[in-house]
C-alpha cells in the first residue's frame, strides 16, 4: 500500500467554482465516510451570489468535512487537506490550511485567465513562485486528464468538464483509503435513465483513484479507523432532513395528518422539498405564493385538526409575524421553523447567523408569548422538531423552532430511534357537552380544547379580536383583556413544568467558568471546554435548547460558577435575555461574519477570562 499513516481524525476542504460540483463531491465523500463508520461533521459553504462570475473569489463554493475514529463535534478548525479546482479557491482558503498541510491542486485552473479572475498577478502563480514550499503539494492536470479519460464517449468539452469533480474526488478517496463503491452505486441509481452521464462520472472517479496509484511512491496516504459509536442503526443526516423527518414522525405519533405550507427561501427551502416526498404518510405540502399565504394556510390546517407547520428564514419570518400573533390569539397548535441566516433585510442568504432570538421571543405586537426552542446539531433537529410538535399539540400554542444555515446544510451521523422509543403525543379533543360549547374553557394548565370544525355540538367562532374568557365572544372589556393576557402568559410559563431539567454537557456543577450557548455553537463550545479541561481548568458547558420558557433548574445551575461566558453568532441576544431572566453578569463573545465559531476562538476567550480571574485573585 505504499506510505500509509493511521491518524485519529482529519479535516478536508473541497473548494472550487460554484459550477464545479463541489457540494456533490463533498456530500459523496461524507456519505462514503459515514458508511465506513467514521464519526463526522460537515459544513457546506455556498457563494453569497447566485451567479457570481466564474473563477472569481466571490464565486468560490466550499465543502468542509471533519471525520475521525473519535467523536466529532465540529467541521474542524484548520484544514489538513485542501482540494482546489482553481486559483480563486486557493486564494480564498489557503489561510485555513494547517502549516505543513496538503494541497491538491488542479493545475489547469491556474492559467493566465484563472489567475486574472482571482486577482493574482501572472508572475505570482502560487504553484510556481515558491510561496507554497511550507506545504505538501500534489499537482494534477485534472481538466486535461478528465477529458482524456472521457474522450471516447463523444461528449462535448463542457459535458466532460462536469466530471472533473469526480476525478478529484477519486484522488481524495485514494489519499484517505475510501471505497469507490458507494459513489458508483449513487450514480447508477441517479442516472439510471442517462447511461452516458452515469458512465462519464464513474470513469472520471476511477481515473482519479488510479492517478493516485501513479503517485504512490511520493504521496502519503491516510487511514482513519472506524469510530466506536453507540450501537444502533445510523444514517448521515442534515439539519433540514432531520426537521422534515421529525415533523412526519410527530404527526404519525399523534395520529394526525401533517400539513406544511411554505414559501421557498434559502436556507429553509429543502424542508418543503423533502416533505413533498412523504405523501404516503398523510403529508400534505403547499408551496404558497408568499410567506403570508404560507402561514395562513398552516393556521387553517391547524384549525381543521391537523398538525400544521410552516418554515422560513430571514425576512420571511418578519412577513409571518402578524399571522403568528393571530395563532397566539386563536391558541391553535402550529410549528414555525426559522432557519436563521445573516441579516438584516435580505442580508446574507447563504451564510449562517443566530440573530433572530429577540424576534422569536418578543417579535410580535401586543403581549403574544409562545414557546421558543432551538436545535443544536443536525441530528438534534429531529429531537427538537418532535418536541416542538409535542408542546404545540399538548399545550395548544404556536411554537417557534430555531435552526440556522450551518445546522441546516451540515451533516452528521444520526442514531435514529424506532417508533416505540419516541415519546407519546397526547391529542385532547373536548367531549361533546349538552350545553353550548365554550371554546375558551380550559384545564388546570390553562390549555383550551382543540375542537374540530364540523364536530356535532361544538360549533364555535374564533378570530383575531380579543376573546371573552370561556365563551370566546368578542370582548372590549378592559378587565377581561387583562385577564386573557394573564391567562395566555401563564399557559406558556406552565410549560416549564413539563420540560426536562437542564443538564451540563461537560464538567461539574461548580467551577471557575460556565460557558452557556444555544443553537449551532454547541460543537465549538464542547470542543473548547474539553480542551480547557484537559489543561486542568474548572470549566463546564451548559447548552440551552428550551429558550422560552427556560427550564426551571437553570437558575440554580448558574449559581455554581464564578464566571459565565456566552458566545453567540449575534451581538449578545441570549446574554441580554439571561441578564434579565437570571440576574447574571456574563462575559460575551460575538461573531457576525456569516461563519460558525471555531473552537479555538472560544477557548482563547475563555483563557483570557480565567487568566484575568487568576491574576485578580492573587492580587
Amino acid at each position: 500500500m505504499g506510505n500509509v499513516k493511521t491518524i485519529e481524525k482529519a479535516t478536508v476542504l473541497f473548494a472550487g467554482d460554484s459550477g464545479d460540483g463541489i457540494q456533490l463531491a463533498g456530500m459523496q465523500f461524507s456519505m462514503t465516510t459515514a458508511i465506513k463508520g467514521n464519526d463526522l461533521s460537515t459544513f457546506p459553504d455556498f457563494p453569497a451570489e447566485i451567479r457570481a462570475p466564474a473563477g472569481t473569489v466571490s464565486g468560490v463554493s466550499g465543502f468542509k468535512i471533519n471525520f475521525g475514529s473519535t467523536e466529532i463535534y465540529t467541521p474542524g478548525g484548520q484544514v489538513d487537506t485542501l482540494v482546489v479546482m482553481n486559483a480563486a479557491a486557493l486564494r480564498k482558503n489557503l489561510p485555513l490550511l494547517k502549516p505543513g498541510g496538503l494541497i491538491v491542486a488542479n493545475t489547469n485552473g491556474f492559467d493566465k485567465r484563472s489567475l486574472e479572475l482571482a486577482n493574482i498577478p501572472p508572475d505570482k502563480n502560487p504553484l510556481t513562485d515558491g510561496s507554497l514550499t511550507s506545504y505538501n503539494l500534489i499537482e494534477v492536470e485534472c481538466t486535461r486528464l478528465t477529458r482524456e479519460a472521457l474522450k471516447h464517449l463523444g461528449l462535448s468539452t463542457r459535458d466532460m468538464d462536469r466530471s472533473r469533480n469526480m476525478f478529484m474526488l477519486g484522488l481524495v478517496y485514494w489519499l484517505y483509503t475510501r471505497d469507490l463503491e458507494p459513489t458508483i452505486k449513487f450514480f447508477q441509481q441517479k442516472f439510471s435513465q442517462q447511461p452516458i452521464i452515469q458512465e462519464a462520472n464513474i470513469i472520471a472517479l476511477r481515473a482519479g483513484y488510479h492517478f493516485g496509484e501513479t503517485i504512490e511512491a511520493t504521496a502519503e496516504r491516510f487511514v482513519v479507523e472506524k469510530a466506536q459509536l453507540p450501537a444502533g442503526s445510523y444514517r448521515s443526516i442534515t439539519g433540514n432532513e432531520a426537521i422534515a423527518i421529525g415533523l412526519v414522525a410527530a404527526a404519525q405519533k399523534a395520529g394526525l395528518k401533517l400539513f406544511y405550507g411554505s414559501y421557498p427561501i434559502t436556507p429553509a427551502s429543502d424542508i418543503l422539498h423533502l416533505l413533498s416526498g412523504y405523501k404516503a404518510y398523510d403529508v400534505y405540502t403547499l408551496q404558497a405564493e408568499d410567506e403570508i399565504a404560507a402561514i395562513g394556510s398552516a393556521i387553517g390546517a391547524s384549525y381543521g385538526g391537523n398538525l400544521a407547520a410552516t418554515g422560513t428564514s430571514g425576512p420571511g419570518m418578519a412577513l409571518k409575524t402578524e399571522a403568528i400573533g393571530l395563532a397566539v390569539m386563536l391558541e391553535v397548535p402550529l410549528v414555525i421553523v426559522n432557519v436563521q441566516r445573516g441579516g438584516p433585510s435580505t442580508g446574507l442568504p447563504t451564510k449562517t447567523e443566530q440573530a433572530d432570538l429577540f424576534q422569536a421571543i418578543h417579535g410580535r405586537n401586543g403581549e403574544a408569548p409562545l414557546p421558543v426552542l432551538a436545535a443544536s446539531t443536525p441530528a438534534d433537529c429531529f429531537e427538537m422538531t418532535f418536541e416542538a410538535c409535542r408542546l404545540a399539540i399538548e399545550h395548544m400554542t404556536p411554537v417557534i423552532l430555531l435552526s440556522d444555515g450551518y445546522i441546516a446544510n451540515g451533516a452528521e451521523p444520526w442514531l435514529y430511534p424506532s417508533a416505540e422509543q419516541l415519546p407519546e403525543i397526547t391529542v385532547k379533543h373536548p367531549a361533546p357537552e349538552s350545553e353550548v360549547f365554550m371554546p375558551y374553557k380550559r384545564d388546570n394548565d390553562f390549555v383550551r380544547g382543540w375542537a374540530i370544525p364540523g364536530t356535532p355540538g361544538m360549533m364555535h367562532r374564533i378570530g383575531g379580536l380579543e376573546k371573552e374568557d370561556i365563551t370566546g365572544a368578542v370582548s372590549y372589556d378592559p378587565d377581561n383583556h387583562q385577564k386573557m393576557v394573564n391567562i395566555r402568559l401563564q399557559k406558556i410559563l406552565n410549560i416549564a413544568n413539563y420540560l426536562p431539567d437542564a443538564k451540563l454537557d461537560e464538567g461539574e456543577e461548580i467551577g471557575d467558568l460556565l460557558i452557556i450557548g444555544w443553537g449551532s455553537t454547541y460543537g465549538a463550545i464542547k470542543v473548547a471546554v474539553q480542551n480547557l479541561r484537559k489543561k486542568g481548568h474548572r470549566v463546564s458547558q451548559l447548552h440551552l435548547k428550551y429558550l422560552y420558557p427556560l427550564q426551571k433548574n437553570v437558575r440554580n445551575l448558574v449559581k455554581g460558577f464564578s464566571n459565565i461566558l456566552i458566545p453567540e453568532l449575534n451581538m449578545g441576544q441570549l446574554a441580554f435575555y439571561l441578564k434579565a431572566e437570571l440576574g447574571i453578569k456574563p462575559f460575551e463573545l460575538h461573531k457576525v461574519k456569516g461563519q460558525p465559531f471555531l473552537a479555538k476562538e472560544i477557548e482563547d476567550e475563555a483563557l483570557k477570562i480565567l487568566t484575568k480571574n487568576l491574576v485578580e485573585t492573587n492580587l
